[in-house]
């Protein structure tokens, strides 16, 4: 179990990482060199734009990768997906700017991050369902945790590269190639993870299965679709403030209150480096006390620390903005540190791979794609401290909270064995 959930853990890292630096890069330089006839206001938010495509490509890379998960198996599923995030990403680092080929860079820069999201739609449900199915069911919490150390770890690496070059180089150098380096680099990372995946063998749930699903797309519509959309719904609050955390309040901070980018980052990469280390705690925590109530409490959490978060922020100083960040994460990961073990138990193991993955990647369209374009859209008119984006995030954390509600809770109740009685 050891051995495959740090095979997982490795290869989600590395495929977060490609989808992270994106959201980096577009953040920080990707307006002024793909949009330079926009107003600085609307190639950021144009920018976000092609951020957020990457999270409707997402539910579809679910949907084609699901198909194969459940018609073959989890196992090709890992491969695929890397393969196609990695090659995308590396391709991103070599498109040329608006400058030198015209309107085709941001048409090649969409066209990249939508096959980026398409391989990232995939890889969660291959990741997760591999761990979850291994796992003893008393400890299905605690070992589909591991592959949810991934995002962070992907993030750390991402933006650890980021701010190397960031404060290695001048502006002019970062604009000019420095922002390109972490998108080549995604290629070494891909091979090593494709190398550490080698090994990994097929789930035993998914080879026990008597019969499999020939179109698991439609019996999922069929069959589950009021499932499908309370999960998205639920999900939605962890996409939204964890995008908020570490995409849009960079853009703001750096733009409209004139925090230094490497300040902004090291202070996000701190409060992430926190959540990482207490998503096994949190998973641990579910399997003592159950999934629902782990999400209802992370949701409620998030509701009533976004006003403060927001406000922490709008201060700019460093440690004030950490405490802002920390709160959200930790709520964030009360509620995600589960669900790797919770949308594989909702669902039958016949159309498992394709209706969780499904229902988590429609709640990153929900809520990681729109936030950083409403986001930048509710503070260009909220003066210095935006209330406008903590209303936004503390309704979308409603939202989600009434979703879970509805779900039922699935942690395996040990049931005690019956002692023989001696005459």
């Amino acid at each position: 179990m050891l051995r495959l959930a740090t095979a997982s853990l490795a290869g989600t890292a590395i495929e977060f990482y490609d989808f992270f630096v994106y959201g980096t890069a577009a953040a920080l330089v990707l307006g002024p060199l793909f949009f330079p006839t926009f107003s600085p206001l609307a190639g950021t938010l144009a920018a976000f734009g092609t951020f957020g495509v990457g999270f409707v490509a997402r539910p579809l890379g679910s949907m084609l990768f699901g198909h194969v998960g459940d018609r073959h198996g989890r196992r090709p599923v890992l491969v695929a997906s890397l393969l196609l995030t990695g090659v995308s990403t590396v391709a991103v680092g070599c498109v040329p700017a608006y400058d030198r080929i015209g309107a085709a860079a941001p048409v090649l820069l969409l066209v990249l991050r939508f096959l980026q999201g398409l391989g990232l739609g995939g890889e969660w449900g291959g990741a997760v369902l591999l761990t979850a199915e291994h796992a003893p069911e008393h400890r299905r919490g605690l070992w589909s945790g591991f592959p949810q150390i991934g995002p962070a770890v992907g993030f750390l690496l991402a933006n650890g590269v980021m701010l190397a070059l960031s404060a290695a180089l001048s502006d002019a150098q970062f604009t000019q190639w420095g922002w390109r380096v972490p998108f080549w680099a995604a290629g070494l990372l891909a091979v090593a993870g494709l190398w550490l995946r080698s090994s990994i063998t097929e789930s035993p749930r998914f080879l026990e299965l008597d019969g499999r699903a020939r179109m698991p797309l439609a019996e999922v519509a069929r069959d589950h679709w009021r499932l499908v959309l309370l999960t998205a719904g639920a999900l939605a609050a962890g996409y939204a403030i964890f995008y908020a955390v570490t995409t849009w309040s960079l853009a703001f901070a750096t733009e409209r209150l004139g925090v230094d980018r490497t300040v902004m980052l090291m202070c996000i990469m701190a409060a992430v480096v926190v959540k990482g280390a207490l998503t096994p705690v949190a998973a641990v925590l579910g399997d003592r006390f159950g999934r629902r109530p782990m999400c209802l409490a992370g949701c409620a959490g998030c509701a009533l620390w976004m006003f403060p978060m927001v406000a922490l922020l709008s201060t700019g100083a460093p440690l004030l903005m950490f405490l802002g960040f920390l709160g959200a994460l930790i709520a964030f990961i009360t509620m995600f540190a589960v669900i790797a073990a919770y949308l594989p138990e909702l669902y039958e193991p016949r159309v498992r791979c394709t209706g969780a993955a499904v229902g988590y990647n429609l709640g990153g369209v929900l809520g990681g794609a729109l936030t950083p374009i409403v986001a930048t859209a509710l503070a260009e008119h909220g003066g210095r401290v935006p209330w406008g984006v903590g209303a936004y995030l503390t309704g979308v954390a409603l939202l989600s909270l009434g979703c879970f509600a509805l779900l039922p809770e699935t942690r395996p109740v040990r049931v005690p064995v019956a002692q023989p009685v001696l005459d």
